[in-house]
């Protein structure tokens, strides 16, 4: 793997940056609130509370977390990027020592409070290293490689197997605590899919009497296709033609820019696109 050191530096500010926020929500608001966070980080927390409850088996869940992250990111090494992959995992390796060392900063007794706050500020963490071609692991991991493999959003599946989690928590340690933590991860989720835009995608329409200068223009920007229509004004009865394009969510302000450039008395709608099925070019993570 040939080393892009700027790159490098820009994805290991970001990555740090996430790590400090992860670890200020996990000493701060989940271990307090004895919460479970989404993920592999909530599975090491769970087991850690019950090898200490069950087994008198004192190992910290920030070991567990360590090792669960690498025997992951091991397993889907080839199938996702190299960049994203080591970077992951510097990521999970900062969580582990930054919220071994971390004092506790930030005193609450409402529960709702740490369960909203301490959700937003985990996700907000995640959100930072997967905007920025990195990942927090766990099931990051596993999401990425499922929407890499199905080109859609697979957060909410993701949201699903935490429920799993949270009801075996409840099973253990009670119900109230388990409908706190089903908060904490749905605030963490939310953010995390408002801030991650990679598999989300949004279709174009462009009405511009000046298809291929439009055309070229977007394509200095986006490797995706655009299919040109004839198109008829209804009211004045001049010819134009009608762009189609579906783009990630992240190049949609590039891309308009573009065409707005090229012609800027062009018509632009914008709207949200469920699934895509077909050939559509994905820009693989490095």
């Amino acid at each position: 793997m040939k080393i892009d050191y700027r790159k490098a530096f820009i994805m290991g500010f970001w990555v740090i940056l996430s790590a400090l926020f992860q670890s200020i929500a996990l000493v701060n608001f989940s271990v307090p609130g004895h919460l479970y966070p989404a993920g592999v980080s909530g599975i090491s927390r769970l087991l850690s509370d019950l090898m200490l409850d069950y087994l008198s088996l004192n190992i910290p869940y920030q070991l567990l977390y360590f090792v669960f992250n690498v025997i992951l990111a091991l397993i889907v090494y080839k199938y996702i990027g190299k960049y994203f992959t080591v970077f992951s995992v510097l990521q999970t390796t900062l969580v582990s020592v930054i919220s071994g060392i971390m004092p506790k900063m930030i005193v609450l007794d409402d529960i709702l409070l740490l369960a909203v706050f301490g959700g937003v500020i985990n996700g907000f963490g995640c959100g930072l290293a997967l905007s920025h071609d990195a990942s927090s692991g766990g099931m990051d991991f596993v999401s990425i490689y499922l929407s890499n493999r199905y080109n859609r959003s697979m957060w909410n599946v993701i949201f699903g197997v935490n429920c799993m989690i949270v009801l075996t928590a409840g099973l253990v340690y009670g119900w109230q605590l388990a409908m706190y933590s089903m908060i904490f991860q749905f605030c963490n989720t939310q953010i995390i899919s408002r801030m991650h835009k990679r598999f989300t995608h949004e279709a174009l329409n462009i009405i511009t009497k000046k298809p291929d200068e439009v055309s070229e223009e977007i394509f200095r920007n986006t490797r995706h296709g655009i299919t040109q229509i004839k198109a008829v004004g209804a009211f004045k009865h001049e010819d134009a033609t009608m762009l189609y394009m579906v783009i990630n969510s992240y190049q949609c302000n590039d891309v308009v820019s573009a065409a707005k450039k090229a012609d800027p008395n062009a018509f632009i709608c914008v709207s949200s696109v469920n699934e895509v099925i077909g050939n559509y070019y994905q820009k693989p993570l490095e």
